[in-house]
């Protein structure tokens, strides 16, 4: 319990800001797993994109760091580029 109304206050928003983050974050995580839960490379890519516009959102408002929104997207390139190159998921 909080001995200070400013550390109450802190209290409330942080409550507020961590359901905020976990909803786009979530968001976020599901759209990563239909990347990569892709048959085809059609589909990889279409999905792809659209995790893609979500990390950058998600990067515009602050939920996630600029290099973390890279990295995913980095990885997920990767991932969309050797789908029908005859490699296996990892």
């Amino acid at each position: 319990m909080p001995h200070h109304k400013s550390a109450a206050k802190r209290l409330s928003k942080s409550k507020a800001e961590n359901a905020y983050n976990k909803h786009y974050k979530s968001m976020m995580k599901t759209a990563i797993k239909k990347v990569r839960s892709s048959a085809s490379k059609e589909e990889g890519l279409q999905n792809y994109l659209a995790a893609q516009s979500i990390m950058d959102k998600l990067t515009i408002k602050g939920v996630i760091k600029k290099n973390n929104a890279s990295n995913k997207k980095s990885k997920l390139s990767e991932f969309v580029g050797k789908l029908n190159s005859g490699e296996e998921k990892k």
